[in-house]
């Protein structure tokens, strides 16, 4: 039975972006400032250089960028965060990534099988969809970086 492709943050990403362009992480430009946000923002724009009156429209964000900086996640996360105790701890690898033509900063977990050591600052990497989770019903979905020509 094939699970049900649930996103973890409905509105945040699309596995069809309306360009045609694939997987994409979804924002939001304001037309009066053109600046643009990630996570999206639905009520007003956060600019304080804003002149005002502008509509905040979603738009698809670049699928590229350059890594800012990595680190990997070696420890299972303190309380708040839930978590199985018994359950077996995968580390993970963290991306900050400056993408390509919005010049912003989206953190993201590095793609399955890409770990600090195949990541350098400024090299190039593309968003991908990734599961984050998955139960009997549901693969949670969720964006990840690779590096620009790596496996799927």
């Amino acid at each position: 039975m094939a699970r049900t492709r649930t996103p973890v943050v409905s509105g945040w990403f699309t596995e069809e972006a309306p360009d045609g362009g694939g997987f994409r992480l979804l924002g939001t430009r304001c037309s009066a400032c053109t600046a643009v946000f990630f996570p999206r923002e639905d009520a007003y724009c956060r600019n304080p250089h804003c002149p005002d009156g502008g509509e905040l429209a979603e738009v698809p964000l670049s699928p590229r960028g350059r890594v800012w900086s990595y680190t990997d996640g070696r420890y299972r996360p303190p309380a708040p965060y839930v978590c199985d105790p018994a359950a077996p701890w995968d580390p993970y690898t963290l991306v900050a990534v400056e993408l390509e033509a919005e010049g912003m900063v989206v953190l993201g977990q590095a793609a399955p099988g890409v770990g600090v050591a195949d990541l350098a600052v400024g090299m190039e990497v593309e968003v991908v969809g990734g599961v984050l989770n998955e139960d009997a019903d549901t693969a949670w979905t969720t964006w990840h970086f690779r590096p620009v020509g790596g496996a799927e």
